[in-house]
């Protein structure tokens, strides 16, 4: 590994480089890991090979002025993210119970609700007049007006409610680079309002020519149709190549967000997951027994960002877009013998994906000059014939991970997405991959199995899938090898009725499937499947869905499809009695 220092937390190591002022502040609610899996990291990294000095205050306590005075007030701006997931899925389960600390190795550390307003009001309340620049999932996922399922009501763009100069969404590490020169160079942030993958407020004559109006908070807030129709608007610009600005009036201030980013280049890609990442927590966490969860990413590689797959209940397709952004092999393996001669390593890389495992070096024609199609799917109902999957690229990329010195095993675990594997011309892919690439259990998500409810979530019927398990079974038998499928699917999705839930159980019970992975549906914000819950009408054709609410009725559903549980057996009851069987 690049021999290298950590981006400062602390007073002591901003003088230890000769620091007397930061460029750029960072406030987290992750705890500071300085890896590519962490995006605080990434945008810290990105910014110091421009030039500038970055420091760092992770998971501040919002009750002490000093947590985010210690490093002194930076030059240019502050940069706030809630973390990797947004700070109120982290802290509630998807029935609204406070989520307990997990016991285990490991400090996981807190950050309060809506942690970036709270950091927010925080840097403002000790850095007068102070550019603050929200980022992270958190903010790109309400950057709109948004139903929010913990207040059970629509809320204001969180530009609005952090009171925020600008929001940076999607992966952002354009637009960071691009914002942060320009305050550099002298400029009010109130000016910039030109720039793709950001929101700004801006006052009604300063909104662009062409920009797409959506209906008002004030009128998605009182009415479903309105805020179906203005999700619908704001989902079909939000291509980086043929998206227009959209504009959002909120009681006389106006939320305009600029088409997103362009997607990144190979290079540029390569660039940012070489940076000299120390790929440890930072030495702070030693002392609590380091950070929960990075052992899992500590020795995993990003080889692809993107997905086109539009499944309705993710934020992918609005947070890091339909095009495929892929590594090069060089990159990759450059990565991965750095990796295998550090003195830590086993032997394994635990994953080389990303949303989209199987479709590294995927391509389209359409993308660099048209975006993705507006009116039809990449991958639904069926895969379009203009994605061209290489996976000759990716096999390649496999072997030669193989035969890096110290490499033993190269798995990918995440982002298979098993309807490509029916495809024949995947067959030596997919061969390969049961073979080599799969530590005894391949983890796919069918989700459900009635096909209503899978056309709700795009997701393929489960005819789809049951051919997929023909094809898994017949291939690790013809390599003598025990391999085993890790089902992962949701309950209570809208569209899923009780008997819906009945069914699917007893599909499964007939197949001999116990599932383990189940999770309950969470409506997360700025999703089509948000839209379904909240106002129980699909966005794009206003279709009605019956929409299963509260916890009795959730749980109910969730008890049919795990019966081996024993806490499942008097709500199965319950439900039994009510489809009277």
């Amino acid at each position: 590994m690049t021999k290298t220092s950590f981006l400062p937390m602390f007073p002591d190591e901003m003088k230890a480089r000769g620091w007397a002022e930061l460029d750029v502040l960072l406030v987290s609610g992750d705890p500071y890991v300085d890896h590519p899996a962490y995006g605080t990291a990434v945008i810290g990294r990105l910014l110091e090979a421009e030039g500038y000095k970055v420091g760092i205050i992770a998971q501040p306590r919002p009750d002490v002025p000093e947590d985010f005075t210690r490093l002194g007030r930076p030059r240019l701006c502050a940069c706030v993210a809630a973390g990797n997931v947004d700070s109120m899925i982290m802290n509630y389960t998807a029935n609204k119970r406070r989520r307990r600390p997990e016991e285990g190795k490991g400090f996981e550390g807190t950050r309060p609700d809506r942690a970036s307003i709270v950091y927010t009001n925080r840097l403002r309340a000790v850095f007068k007049g102070l550019p603050v620049i929200l980022g992270g999932v958190e903010a790109s996922m309400r950057r709109l007006a948004h139903y929010d399922y913990w207040d059970d009501a629509v809320r204001r763009s969180l530009l609005l409610d952090a009171k925020a100069d600008m929001i940076l969404y999607g992966m952002a590490e354009r637009q960071v680079v691009e914002v942060v020169a320009r305050l550099a160079r002298g400029e009010d942030i109130r000016g910039v309002h030109d720039v793709r993958g950001t929101v700004v407020a801006v006052k009604k004559e300063e909104i662009p020519s062409e920009t797409v109006e959506l209906p008002s908070f004030e009128d998605v807030r009182s009415g479903a149709k309105a805020f179906n129709r203005a999700f619908a608007l704001a989902y079909h610009e939000s291509d980086p190549v043929r998206g227009k600005p959209v504009v959002q009036a909120h009681a006389g201030r106006y939320v305009l967000a600029l088409p997103p980013a362009r997607p990144l280049s190979p290079t540029e890609l390569d660039r940012v997951y070489e940076l000299p990442y120390v790929r440890r927590p930072h030495p702070f966490y030693d002392r609590l027994g380091g950070v929960k969860g990075f052992e899992t990413v500590r020795w995993s590689i990003v080889a692809v960002r993107g997905c086109p797959g539009e499944c309705h209940f993710c934020g992918l397709t609005m947070h890091q877009g339909r095009i495929v952004q892929s590594r090069s092999h060089a990159s990759i393996l450059r990565e991965a013998g750095a990796m295998a001669r550090h003195p830590d390593f086993r032997g394994t890389i635990t994953d080389v994906g990303g949303p989209t495992a199987n479709l590294y070096a995927a391509e389209c024609r359409q993308w660099d000059t048209a975006g993705a199609c507006a009116k039809k799917g990449c991958l639904m109902p069926s895969k379009c014939r203009s994605l061209k999957v290489h996976y000759d690229r990716t096999l390649a990329l496999y072997r030669a991970l193989r035969r890096i010195p110290g490499v033993k095993h190269v798995f990918v675990a995440s982002g298979l997405r098993y309807d490509l594997f029916l495809d024949p011309a995947s067959d030596e892919y997919f061969r390969e991959v049961c073979a080599h690439h799969v530590g005894g259990q391949m983890k796919v998500a069918p989700e459900h199995t009635e096909n209503k409810v899978l056309s709700l979530m795009n997701k393929p019927p489960f005819e789809r899938y049951e051919e997929f398990v023909k094809k898994f079974e017949k291939v690790n038998a013809s390599l003598n090898s025990r391999r085993y499928l890790v089902n992962y699917f949701i309950s209570a999705h809208p569209g899923s009725r009780l008997e819906d839930a009945f069914f699917f159980s007893k599909k499964l019970q007939g197949r001999g499937m116990r599932p383990e992975q189940v999770q309950d549906f969470l409506p997360l914000p700025m999703t089509v499947a948000a839209c379904l819950y909240h106002t129980g009408a699909h966005p794009f054709t206003g279709e009605r869905v019956f929409v299963p609410r509260g916890e009795t009725e959730r749980a109910m559903q969730r008890a049919l499809i795990q019966p081996q549980n024993p806490r499942s057996q008097g709500l199965i009851r319950r439900a039994l009695r009510v489809l009277g069987k």
